[in-house]
Order: structure tokens, then sequence, then C-alpha cells
């Protein structure tokens, strides 16, 4: 590794392995310090080197040189800790997808960094960094980079209980109100009867003999996700040994009791009676192992071309449906017929705030009329107006 020394010795620019950018370090205010000059050019690399070393002796003389254990140790540090603390809690994919956003995204940027130099301004510096768009160009999406913002916040925090960071700086995106609050996309009654009228149609009568089967899938799907209330995504897990059909003694029906392997660990469901019959069909109809799934390959393509077929993809305020709309769909049919808003929200393994803030707020029957339009007595009015005409 070719080695220029600078500065009396006090400022090292060098080219390690196969990278063609000269690197800088040098030692100071008890650690060593490096940076990429990101530059080929030698001299070039030896001019930014020693502006570099001067900035750093500035900070050091002005008492804003900090040192300390770094981002990245704060992160390796949170990587041990966040697998174990948080099994049997968090779904293994989510804690992966965790330690995959602090590597591919915070670690490039703060790795270096003393995990006490990382400060509001700094995170709005990252925040701006990515906004100018990754290699296709692209700004990340509002909840992406909120969700990059909470793993920054847990290896912070992590930093915090060893005692490298005092207290948290304040991460709240500036400039920034409350977004618009949008209900997500579900099908009223009459559109969800026109879809599984569909994808009955398409079940009874595929475009292709072959694809018979991947439509009598579709429609028992549509059915069981309607009746049921699970995410995508649990449903992709979901195997036959995980549901069982039971009679259930407050209401005397066959329902179904799930259990349900999701984003939050492992919770339980109890479907409504329309449950029963399609998972009866998925059985009969594949013929299952006790571990196989319900819901094998992908039925996305073709429900999305139903949708698209029946006018149902877009609703009337521009939200896209998909699989997931007929999780919002059971939720709200739920609450149209009265259901104890408690009670749902347990079933989907959510909570009652998440419920009042994207799935009731446009349900027109969960205002009360005889609390809204109170009326004093008339005698109290009459008085009243009298007053104001006098």
């Amino acid at each position: 590794m070719p080695t220029h020394d600078l500065m009396g010795g006090k400022l090292h620019v060098y080219r390690r392995g196969e990278s063609p950018f000269w690197q800088c370090s040098a030692y100071l205010a008890g650690r060593n310090w490096r940076m990429s000059t990101k530059t080929e050019s030698l001299e070039h690399a030896k001019d930014i080197a020693e502006d570099w070393y001067l900035g750093l002796r500035g900070k050091a003389r002005a008492g804003e040189l900090k040192s300390g254990p770094t981002f990245a140790k704060a992160a390796d540090k949170f990587f041990a800790e966040y697998e174990m603390l948080t099994a049997g809690q968090r779904n293994p994919r989510y804690v992966q997808t965790q330690k995959d956003r602090v590597r591919i995204h915070l670690l490039p940027f703060f790795g270096g960094k003393v995990i006490a130099e990382v400060t509001a301004g700094l995170v709005q510096e990252y925040r701006v960094e990515r906004f100018k768009g990754g290699r296709n160009g692209k700004p990340p999406a509002r909840s992406t980079l909120h969700q990059e913002i909470v793993a920054l916040r847990q290896v912070l925090k992590c930093a915090c209980r060893h005692g490298w960071l005092e207290a948290l700086p304040d991460l709240s995106a500036p400039y920034k109100t409350s977004p618009k609050i949008v209900h997500r996309g579900w099908f009223s009654p009459e559109e969800y009867r026109k879809l599984y009228d569909a994808t009955r149609r398409r079940a009874q009568n595929p475009k292709k003999e072959r694809y018979r089967w991947k439509c009598a899938q579709l429609h028992d799907y549509v059915l069981f996700m309607a009746n049921t209330g699970l995410r995508p995504d649990e449903a992709k897990r979901l195997e036959y040994r995980d549901v069982n059909i039971v009679k259930d003694e407050p209401t005397g029906e066959v329902i179904l009791e799930i259990e349900v392997r999701g984003k939050r660990g492992i919770g339980f469901c109890k479907s409504m009676a329309g449950a029963v019959l399609p998972f009866k069909r998925l059985k009969q109809r594949n013929h299952p192992q006790p571990t196989d799934k319900l819901f094998g390959g992908n039925l996305r393509s073709l429900l999305n071309t139903i949708l698209q077929e029946e006018g149902l993809k877009v609703d009337r305020d521009g939200n896209q449906r998909t699989a997931y709309s007929l999780r919002h769909t059971y939720v709200c049919f739920r609450l149209m017929e009265g259901a104890d808003i408690y009670q749902v929200a347990k079933n989907c393994r959510t909570s009652v705030e998440m419920i009042e803030k994207y799935y009731a707020a446009h349900l027109k029957n969960t205002l009360d009329a005889a609390a809204i339009n109170v009326r004093k007595r008339r005698s109290l009015g009459r008085k009243l107006n009298t007053v104001l005409q006098t």
C-alpha cells in the first residue's frame, strides 16, 4: 500500500486495495481520523488532505472535535442486541430489514462519525442527501425515509444505554406539517359483491383451461381475506396446520381459529363464518400436507387483471386497490355492523388508534346522530330568540 507522509509525518495519504481513490488519515485528539479524498490524482489528494487536516486542527483548538465511540461501533452493538432482545416479539424478516437499513443507508453516511457528532443538523443533512436520489436517481418515499430514521433512533438509543451519548438529538423532520390522513382503499358492500362475482365467474369459466386452478385459488383467497382481515404477508405465510375449524360457543357459528405469523410475531384470529367454505374448498382442491401453504404461487397479477376489468382498481379518491384492500374491507364491514372497535383491533393485531385514524374516519355510521343533533328544550329556545330580537 503506497503511503505519502505530509505535515511532518502527522498526515498520511495512501491508497488501499483496488480502490482508485486516495485516502488520508491523521491522529488527533486521542483518536485516528480517516477520509477519502475521492480523487485519483495524487497531487490533488495531497491538497485536499492538507486542507482537511488543518480544518481538524482548528476544530480541536476550538473544542469542537468530538472523541469517543463511533456510530459504526454503536451499530455493531445494536446488531448484537437487537435480534436477541426481539426474539419472539418481532418477525425475523422485519428484524433483518432494520439491520439492512442500518448497513446499506446509515453506515455509509454516519459510520465514521463519533456518536456525539450525530446531531439534529447532521440528521437533516442525511435527509437532504437521501432526497438527492440513489442509484436510480429517485428520492425515497416518505415512509421509507421514516423507517430509516426509526432505525437511526434505535441505534442512538443503544448508544445512550451504554453511556456513549447523553441524550437523543431531535430527529423530527423540520419544515413539515402533519401529513394529510387519507383513508385506505376498501370495497363497499356493492363493490365487494361485484368483485367476488367476477372471481367466481373466472373460476367457473377460466379463459384457458390451464388457469382453472389459479382462478379457483383466487376466488377462495378473496373470500378468505375479506372474512378474516389478515394482512397479505400473513396469508402468504399461513400453513394448513395453522387453521382449525371450530364451533364458537358464544355465537353458535362454525368459524376458523387461525394462528397468525406476521410482522408482530405470533397472534391469533377468529374468522367470520364466511371463511369456512373457502377453506374447505382449498383443502379439497389441494390435498395438502399440514406444512403446505394455503396460498402458494403468485395471485397478484390475476387479481389486478380482474380489478382492472371490473373497474375496481382505483376508488373515487384515486387510491389504488390491492390485496391489502380486502383487510380494510373486513375492518370497515365489522365497524358498519356495530362490532366493538377494541375487539376488531385485537382480532386484526393492530391498535384502536390505527383503526380510528385510517379506517373509521370515513364511515358515516360511526357518527352518532343522536349525540350530534342535540337540541335544547323548546321553551328555552323561544326565550333565547326573544332576547336576540329585542
